[in-house]
């Protein structure tokens, strides 16, 4: 097969598109062809040396896929040779044939097609890990979106509207927030021009945010604990804006507020696959209905998958970007 190698870390221009061996599973794993594989910020760390994949995953970077099914491991059942599927990856899926744990593979949602699928995977499980499954958010509630054109961003506007939350969303321009708007958003900050704090409190007749979903870590931590509602739930996911911060306890317990932080890719393969079958059975649904669907911004071929990169660097992507297989 072919597959997206990193010769050293750096930047785009170090990722090559080079022969290398077949996967093959192992017992309760598939292997599948792949279609088209999605680009995340973790995919940009890991080029430059910031971020490895987890001991025994693949060196090829990709957190999600979708494809067909072309082998089954011992033991897999569930599956079958040929079927349309995407799927949850900690690594590898910038090639043409992927291994991956058989309980991280997901159907491909009836309607879509398999190259669009692999634009869900990772963003549904982020969101839906964090935001339901964590955080908790209910109907009535408001959620706070930093990055909200971003792939988790757009995703998670449309997943809080579909359970009937209300969304306010930080963005770095006014276009940006309109697509935002579009997707269901109904408070938009800049936070180039506005201070997220008082907007959020202005929209909620000063209470706050019920949940925050944040991407930024250490620069934003003071000021999200500030925007928190009594009983609210911080959730931090990425660390763009450092990883050292100072937390205010006695504002966290003055609102009785929580404070998590999660990863996805370096779980256990049980903690994620019982994360997918959640999404299977809780969001696909509402992604079939139209409640929800992927943002794409753009699909590429795999041999773009620098100028993909670049793209992402320069900030200016609305959603998710595509990578697409011969």
């Amino acid at each position: 097969m072919h597959a997206i190698a990193i010769s050293e870390p750096g930047g785009p221009e170090v990722l090559a598109w080079t022969e290398q061996p077949d996967p093959r599973p192992g017992p309760g794993e598939v292997v599948l062809d792949v279609a088209a594989t999605a680009v995340n910020r973790a995919d940009l760390l890991q080029r430059k040396g910031q971020y490895p994949p987890p001991p025994g995953v693949s060196e090829v970077p990709g957190l999600e896929c979708s494809g067909t099914v072309a082998e089954l491991g011992e033991g897999v059942t569930e599956l079958s040779v040929g079927a349309e599927v995407c799927a949850l990856l900690a690594g590898g899926g910038y090639a043409q044939r992927v291994v991956v744990p058989a309980g991280q593979v997901l159907p491909v949602p009836s309607g879509m097609d398999v190259v669009t699928a692999a634009a869900l995977p990772e963003v549904a499980c982020t969101v839906w890990s964090n935001v339901v499954l964590t955080a908790g958010l209910v109907a009535g509630e408001t959620l706070l979106v930093h990055g909200g054109a971003g792939g988790i961003g757009t995703h998670a506007i449309q997943v809080a509207k579909a359970l009937g939350a209300r969304v306010a969303v930080t963005a770095g321009s006014a276009r940006r927030l309109q697509r935002c708007a579009e997707l269901g958003a109904d408070v938009l900050v800049d936070y180039h021009e506005q201070d997220f704090v008082e907007e959020v409190r202005a929209a909620t007749d000063g209470k706050g945010a019920n949940v925050i979903l944040d991407n930024m870590g250490a620069k934003y931590l003071p000021r999200n604990v500030s925007a928190l509602a009594r009983n609210g739930r911080l959730v931090v996911i990425g660390m763009q804006g450092g990883v050292k911060g100072e937390l205010n306890l006695a504002a966290l317990l003055g609102k009785c507020a929580s404070v998590t932080a999660t990863t996805l890719r370096h779980r256990p393969v049980e903690e994620k696959s019982a994360i997918v079958a959640e999404v299977a059975a809780q969001l696909w649904p509402l992604v079939e209905a139209g409640k929800v669907r992927p943002i794409v911004h753009e699909v590429l071929p795999i041999e773009r998958a620098a100028d993909a990169h670049r793209a992402l660097e320069d900030g200016d992507v609305f959603g998710k970007l595509v990578l697409r297989m011969p």
